[in-house]
């Protein structure tokens, strides 16, 4: 099979298990299923409970919060979050995002119409350009900032104050924020992927606000194949809804969740097709690996950068997939999920083809 014709199997746009927020996740406007407040916020126990001191400790002293810095894998609730303190403090929330503030000016707007006491979210905050980063740290520390104009003999150099605020910034990659900007965050707060139960108490709170009956079974099954991250599991609970109102006068037990999610081709443990298609060609073209990244994307047709960034977090979070100087192996573990056989005395992560596919 040739990697032109392997990659015509493929389909990466509207997966159902992105973990990148789609237009349909907020197809009925702002997303409804966002709780408001700390209380209908459920998971992220020990992020949620210092948050709710820290938040409460501003309110007695009549201050702003510190800085707050939210990080880890995208669709855990990060944005949510950051409406959330707003609410809790009772102010306003200004939300942009990194790449969206592309010059000083851009941001020095952005700060001088904020609110005493107001939030400022920037989500991907670690793609902010160095001249402006520059510009938002007297902003963080001393609540001003200083521009100037003009050039030569006809520059002039401005000093405004600005009301005091709160920033939360977002990442996903917390490595990549400059030591000066992550230092001056007084709040860092780590969220990590939810465990079954949870998502199922998310599915059954959003399945009562979208007015879906669902049983306990059911949300747990969906919870299971959402690789942990909430995001999927609303995505999934809507896809699933369609399949209850035809098989099951709309109530989703386990039977309709569980064939609703195998005719998605989405498996007991969040993988999809194209997932497994990815795992399959290491096995079938390079037996095993390891295998470097631009060859491997050649191979399945596809962007060496959407498979750092898309396919290869959760395959390397369950340990199917590992990075070795070399390149990217399978693991045994992996070869038993989609049948095949790890061969003793094999290194790790080369595997040996069986005759899944009758060759």
């Amino acid at each position: 099979m040739s990697s032109m014709q392997f990659s015509d199997e493929f389909d990466f746009e509207n997966r159902i298990t992105d973990v990148n927020e789609i237009p349909s996740d907020t197809a009925e406007g702002d997303n409804p299923l966002r709780p408001q407040n700390l209380d209908e916020y459920i998971g992220q126990e020990k992020a949620k409970e210092n948050l709710r001191v820290y938040i409460e400790a501003a309110k007695l002293r009549r201050e702003t919060l510190d800085h707050v810095l939210l990080y880890g894998p995208p669709g855990l609730g990060k944005t949510t979050l950051a409406g959330i303190i707003a609410n809790e403090l009772g102010v306003k929330i200004r939300i942009t995002s990194g790449p969206a503030i592309e010059k000083p000016g851009d941001l020095a707007a952005l700060l001088t119409n904020l609110n005493e006491g107001d939030v400022l979210f920037i989500d991907e905050i670690h793609r902010l350009s160095r001249s402006v980063e520059e510009v938002l740290y007297p902003s963080m520390e001393d609540f001003a900032i200083d521009i100037i104009t003009g050039k030569g003999q006809m520059a002039a150099s401005y000093h405004l104050p600005l009301p005091r605020f709160t920033l939360v910034g977002a990442t996903t990659r917390a490595g990549q924020l400059t030591a000066p900007l992550r230092d001056r965050f007084g709040v860092l707060l780590r969220l990590e992927l939810y465990t079954p139960e949870e998502l199922a108490k998310i599915v059954s709170r959003s399945a009562g606000i979208l007015g879906i009956e669902i049983d306990w079974e059911g949300a747990i099954e969906i919870a299971s194949r959402s690789r942990g991250t909430p995001r999927i599991a609303n995505r999934m609970l809507k896809r699933v809804r369609d399949f209850a109102q035809v098989m099951s006068d709309g109530v989703i037990t386990l039977e309709t969740a569980r064939t609703a999610l195998d005719r998605l081709e989405i498996d007991e443990l969040g993988l999809d097709r194209n997932d497994r298609r990815m795992l399959e060609a290491i096995i079938r073209f390079y037996n095993g690996g390891p295998v470097g990244l631009e060859t491997l994307a050649a191979a399945i047709g596809e962007e060496a950068v959407t498979i750092e960034d898309v396919y290869e977090p959760y395959l390397l979070q369950i340990g199917f997939l590992s990075r070795t100087p070399r390149g990217r192996c399978i693991t045994a573990e992996a070869c038993r999920h989609l049948g095949y056989n790890m061969p003793k005395g094999t290194v790790a992560g080369a595997v040996t083809q069986p005759n899944l596919f009758g060759d």
